[in-house]
């Protein structure tokens, strides 16, 4: 069968994306997962994945085109179909163009810079965001002062578009979600003392964060309350099948994005550690792919590490939760009818009220709680 691979949804703040560059031309055989395109939207450039496997029949949008989510952007052919006409280029004696990150690929396009002119300094050669830069203050320097200088037209502050995209669904889960709010305050006593534990043997580079337990937590306390790990559609919610917990991740040049950890409650701790921490270092390198951005079923967020003592999350449609962490502090605590200090933090939730209720939701923290006091069941 002829499937259509159409510009993707990224979120429910995006209309609409520009095609940056196909990464696959007609003829080539793509699979399942396989980067297809770059796509420049609200959020960066981001890397699309093929949703299904075959053969690259035909391309319909060419690069630099904006086109509406949804629009068919490409036909792949089933392995079952005939082949593609005669005359297609065979991908082996197709010229490559030289490798490009999505974010040094934005950022030379701001800065009118050719990216094939410039020496990567990357992996293998790869052309990086400061290697594009680097060509820019080299070719400034380069270039005399004149009169003309002042007069070039100012871009955007860094940061712009992806705040309005932030606006636009923080504005849009306000407006639509009845939002209600638990807090619950937890001792985090045994599964500091488990952790450390744990790293005593670890070389630092692999020791566990206490970051890991919660988003481990969250994800297994949703196998109980599959309400809660779901999607808003027109006029009920019904549970996705996979768990993947979105992580809010502040970027450098401003915003905010949450892309997900695909199968959550499937990784084993390192696993899970090795996975946050390559999207953190994607995330604020631009180099992001679609499903990490559309296929998140619950949002944690957490600002301990800025001195907060709880967050209360606004809701990401068509999501219908969000789990907030504090900062882990050491507080006066009632163990065994003594007063001893023990390393706390308070965890909140943010929920739909369509979806769910504050019974359930009290449930789900009381859920994160028992998990946390029995690490090793994470």
């Amino acid at each position: 069968d002829m499937t259509e691979f159409r510009m993707p949804s990224l979120g429910a703040d995006m209309a609409a994306g520009r095609l940056v560059e196909w990464l696959k031309q007609p003829g080539d055989r793509v699979t399942r997962g396989d980067i297809i395109a770059e796509v420049d939207t609200d959020k960066g450039v981001i890397s699309i994945e093929a949703f299904s496997g075959g053969v690259l029949e035909k391309t319909l949008v060419e690069p630099g085109q904006k086109v509406p989510v949804g629009t068919v952007m490409a036909l792949i052919r089933g392995d079952g179909e005939e082949p593609a006409p005669a005359g297609i280029t065979p991908p082996s004696i197709r010229p490559h163009p030289p490798r490009v990150s999505p974010l040094a690929r934005r950022v030379a396009e701001e800065l009118k810079i050719d990216p094939a002119t410039v020496t990567g300094t990357g992996p293998d050669g790869a052309v990086t965001r400061q290697d594009i830069e680097s060509a820019a203050a080299a070719r400034a320097a380069s270039s005399p002062p004149g009169p003309t200088a002042a007069t070039q037209p100012v871009g955007e502050p860094p940061g712009t578009r992806m705040r309005q995209a932030v606006a636009a669904a923080m504005s849009r889960s306000k407006r639509e979600i009845p939002h209600y709010y638990l807090s619950t305050t937890i001792d985090l006593g045994p599964a500091t003392a488990w952790l450390a534990e744990q790293n005593r043997s670890r070389p630092v580079a692999s020791r566990l964060l206490v970051g890991t337990l919660f988003i481990k937590a969250v994800a297994l306390g949703l196998r109980q309350f599959p309400e809660l790990n779901a999607w808003w559609e027109r006029d009920h919610a019904p549970p996705r099948s996979q768990i993947n917990v979105g992580v809010a991740i502040s970027l450098r040049q401003g915003g905010l994005i949450t892309p997900a950890l695909l199968d959550t409650d499937r990784l084993s701790l390192d696993e899970l550690m090795q996975r946050l921490d390559d999207l953190v270092t994607r995330a604020k390198a631009g180099a992001l792919r679609s499903s990490e951005l559309s296929e998140g079923t619950i949002t944690v967020t957490s600002l301990g590490d800025r001195g907060v003592d709880a967050v209360y999350g606004v809701i990401y449609p068509p999501q219908v939760a969000i789990v907030g962490f504090g900062r882990l502090a050491e507080r006066p605590w009632v163990v065994q009818g003594q007063v001893v200090p023990r390393p706390i933090v308070t965890v909140t939730l943010s929920a739909d009220h369509r979806v769910s209720d504050g019974h359930r939701g009290g449930l789900f923290l009381a859920a994160i709680e028992q998990l946390l006091q029995e690490p090793a069941r994470l």
